[in-house]
């Protein structure tokens, strides 16, 4: 790995995050064909920027594979070219995000999300510092429309106030930046929603796990990965517990 692989990673999701935006402020067309648009366009140039700077490495995403074939643990870009597709169609939400993260050795070794609504780029090289005041009260990042009963639970256990976004970019990228102090999900995602937001948090020192506490594994064979928990390291054996707890009633 290199440092150019930090730098590569900023400089696309930047570029598919403007491209992304000038094409939502052009755009004439009703929410389902935007964000057809948007995930195919940003697709296209992640895609294509990888083929000219990185044609030894295999493609992930979302929206198909390119380059070489992939084998699972060596080197490969995992890119999601518009996490939050919703999001990205509803005038004024800037909760959408652009993620780009290479695995080897089935780590995320260096990534980028984009929030280009917001104007922000986090990455992997020069990843935010976690804030050092105590928690008073726990903040929890949960979907908007349909937060998981169980994280409800949990919150109301441990005294915790829920605080609905967006995209899973946009809720990890908030625990990032200590808007939020965790963020947990239990209903199903593949490797290309959390690897380049995941590859930050763990950068700048966050606790990162499934919600058994087990590693995080990417560039495996079968891109599925349903489960995940980021948080501030003071909150994960307290939120570990309590889901361990939840399990064991649940049997």
């Amino acid at each position: 790995m290199s440092v150019d692989d930090h730098e590569l990673a900023a400089r696309l999701a930047r570029r598919a995050g403007e491209c992304l935006v000038e094409l939502r402020a052009k755009s004439t067309s009703d929410a389902k064909v935007l964000g057809d648009e948007g995930d195919a366009a940003a697709h296209r140039l992640l895609v294509e920027a990888l083929a000219q700077e990185r044609p030894a490495d295999p493609v992930l995403s979302e929206h198909g594979v390119a380059g070489p074939e992939r084998v699972a643990g060596e080197r490969v870009w995992i890119v999601d070219p518009l996490d939050g597709t919703r999001e990205f169609t509803e005038p004024g939400r800037t909760d959408w995000a652009v993620h780009v993260a290479l695995a080897e050795r089935h780590e995320i070794t260096a990534s980028a999300v984009a929030l280009p609504a917001q104007g922000v780029v986090l990455g992997t090289g020069a990843p935010p510092t976690q804030p050092t005041a105590g928690i008073a009260r726990p903040r929890i990042a949960v979907s908007r429309s349909r937060p998981p009963e169980f994280v409800t639970a949990l919150a109301e256990e441990l005294g915790a106030e829920l605080v609905p976004m967006g995209s899973a970019g946009a809720k990890i990228t908030a625990v990032v930046l200590g808007e939020v102090d965790a963020y947990l999900h239990g209903g199903g995602q593949y490797e290309w929603d959390s690897a380049a937001p995941v590859g930050i948090a763990q950068a700048a020192g966050l606790h990162t796990s499934r919600l058994d506490g087990s590693e995080l594994v990417y560039a495996r064979p079968d891109p599925w990965l349903p489960d995940l928990l980021v948080c501030r390291r003071e909150l994960a054996v307290d939120l570990l517990a309590a889901l361990s707890d939840r399990s064991e009633r649940s049997r």
